[in-house]
């Protein structure tokens, strides 16, 4: 059974014209008859090409100011009929109703609308009703009819038309079919979202997929699905793999804590910061924060708060590293980076991160509001008999912001606006301690004066304890310990500040 099938009819309705022309003057070239409506017919006949109004076939004017234009049966007939049905081609006869072999479709552009910020009465009037339902029955159709349903597939068509000579495949159509349910579902789930406020239901659509080169690791495959240039302009280097994306990500929402703040230079190593620092210019921050842990810099994700002058540049250039971050550099700054070949090197533009965040678990998702809140110096509570230095209030809430950006248990120590150490990822938060204090002795950090921060409370009071030994003079967390007392006694017996969050910052 022959499957190729010549276009001799297409009815044209769309939003966009751009790229429409060569289309319809190809189709003309190849003696095909032409339906169309409103802006598109008047399009249409300004080329110069006959083209019949779809009222002419129904018998019925455009009403409603414009709202009804196609729906009616003799069009949709012209499309859904199957044309090896015996009955359905008697009732094509029968009914006058005349075949419709194309289809092409781009719908009102409902995203676009809502995210200028128009009124909700122009928003509604961009729900796309006629459209919608063409792309639905010629795509439900494919074994019959070609469907077109966005200008992104104009460039497609108009390769097919012209280099099969009007004719096309049933895996053509197939194709087309296929991407005209995308663009349907995506259409749909875009006005769900807008008039949904049902957290319970989620829904999401990304329009545009970009295969990585692969997951993890070299035996799985990986795919990002995002507007990634949004959110950053590459400049440099080879392209971004699964793991990059994922410590650019952990950087991202790292610095963002410090985007108010002074000069501030992060070095992260699989989504963890291993080091940090804050100073009056970003060559002192990166400097600090490269001598925070120099060995596990080697190959990591950096990222400034502020524009990278020449000579950070020249300073982060000995260093072997995957990803630099910034909001702007210095065009010679920018140069000395390109100088190793696949350093890759982003712009951060400024884009407002989704406020839930989801990850699969089990057989579903998992989903949360972002964790939106940073300590700050109006939230503290002091609990202890010893107040908390301004030295060390500024070190307390610096330390914070890294610890909630670190993979729980964590216990993070800061000094003079410098991350010391931190110990990442432990099953008990003594164990995190314990990782922070050798890491720290053994870069030669000196902690004593130090603060600490934990990520969630003490249930006893051995951390303050092992702290204090190790030279801790002040501690910020949550609180909520049924316990709390036996922390607290420890540090006004030892002369330790300690203040209390309210709020913890797991991070699984």
């Amino acid at each position: 059974m022959n499957t190729t099938k010549t276009i001799q009819s297409a009815l044209i309705s769309v939003f966009s014209k751009e790229g429409l022309e060569p289309i319809v003057r190809q189709l003309n070239s190849q003696n095909v008859t032409l339906y169309s409506t409103g802006g598109t017919e008047d399009f249409i006949k300004n080329l110069g090409i006959p083209v019949i109004p779809v009222e002419d076939v129904t018998s019925y004017p455009s009403i409603l100011g414009g709202r009804v234009k196609t729906l009616h049966p003799k069009v949709f007939g012209g499309i859904l009929n199957r044309q090896d049905n015996e009955s359905d081609v008697q009732q094509m006869q029968e009914f006058n109703i005349p075949q419709i072999d194309l289809v092409i479709v781009d719908l009102y552009p409902f995203e676009k609308t809502v995210a200028s910020g128009a009124s909700e009465a122009d928003i509604i009037e961009k729900i796309d009703i006629g459209g919608i339902s063409l792309i639905r029955a010629a795509a439900k159709n494919f074994k019959d009819t070609v469907i077109v349903s966005s200008v992104d597939q104009y460039a497609l068509l108009l390769d097919l038309i012209t280099t099969q000579n009007g004719a096309t495949t049933l895996e053509n159509r197939k194709l087309l079919a296929t991407k005209a349910f995308h663009v349907s579902s995506h259409y749909d789930g875009a006005i769900f979202n807008y008039f949904n406020t049902d957290e319970t239901i989620y829904k999401e659509s990304i329009a545009d997929g970009q295969v990585l080169r692969y997951g993890e690791n070299p035996h799985q495959k990986g795919f990002f699905f995002g507007d990634f240039e949004a959110m950053f302009k590459k400049v440099h280097g080879k392209e971004l793999s699964y793991n990059n994306l994922l410590d650019v990500d952990a950087a991202v929402n790292l610095i963002n804590e410090f985007k108010n703040d002074g000069p501030t230079f992060a070095i992260l190593k699989h989504n963890n910061a291993c080091g940090l620092a804050t100073r009056k210019t970003i060559g002192e921050a990166y400097n600090a924060a490269l001598a925070c842990d120099p060995t596990s810099a080697f190959g990591g994700v950096l990222i400034s708060n502020t524009k990278i002058d020449v000579a950070t540049a020249t300073e982060i250039n000995k260093l072997f590293c995957e990803v630099v971050i910034a909001p702007e550099y210095d065009e010679e700054a920018k140069t000395i980076l390109e100088e190793k070949k696949n350093r890759i090197i982003l712009i951060q533009n400024t884009v407002e991160l989704p406020n839930k965040q989801v990850r699969t678990c089990l057989n579903g998702l998992l989903i949360q509001e972002r964790n939106n809140i940073t300590d700050n110096k109006e939230a503290l509570k002091t609990v202890t008999v010893t107040t908390p230095t301004e030295q060390e209030i500024q070190d307390l809430i610096f330390a914070s912001k890294i610890c909630k950006n670190t993979k729980s248990n964590t216990i993070v120590f800061a000094k003079n606006g410098t991350l010391i150490s931190s110990g990442t990822g432990q099953t008990s938060r003594v164990d995190a301690l314990l990782q922070a204090i050798e890491k720290a002795n053994n870069f030669g950090f000196d902690l004593h004066g130090a603060s600490m921060a934990s990520d969630a409370f003490f249930p006893f009071p051995d951390c303050v304890e092992l702290a204090k030994k190790a030279g801790i003079t002040a501690v910020i967390q949550p609180g909520g310990s049924i316990k709390d007392e036996l922390s607290i006694n420890y540090c006004n017996e030892n002369k330790l500040a300690m203040v209390f969050t309210g709020t913890r910052h797991f991070k699984h």
